[in-house]
């Protein structure tokens, strides 16, 4: 048995450095904003349960989810079963796609609340 839930919402922007596009989210999402050292990530806090990160990337601009797992191998195994597909492995966490074409990523748990609203797996 594992679980997993919707976890977060990625705004992924083409762009050298996160800052410009975080200013622009942080102003329209509220909340607190912290761009990483590295300007490749910021977060939006205060935004529920739900994480909001903003993120420089080299691809076209899109949105994608994050799908938090206590045990993401399993987690992929089940989405697999459903028609995704493993892309790659970056850092923590594992990029899929789903048979729309769609990328999402698989993350560990980013809440206290997790055990507590997390979907159960067997």
């Amino acid at each position: 048995m594992h679980k997993s839930k919707l976890a977060g919402l990625v705004i992924d922007c083409q762009a050298s450095h996160v800052r410009d596009a975080a200013n622009f989210w942080h102003g329209v999402l509220g909340g607190e904003l912290d761009i990483d050292e590295d300007g490749k990530y910021a977060a939006i806090s205060d935004q529920g349960d739900i994480q909001v990160l903003v993120q420089a990337v080299d691809h076209p601009a899109r949105v994608h989810l994050d799908i938090a797992s206590d045990d993401k191998d399993a987690e992929v195994t089940r989405l697999e079963g459903l028609g995704a597909k493993k892309v790659v492995t970056i850092k923590s966490w594992i990029v899929m796609e789903a048979p729309t074409g769609h990328r999402f990523c698989v993350v560990n748990p980013q809440t206290d609340n997790f055990d507590q609203t997390a979907n159960r797996w067997e």
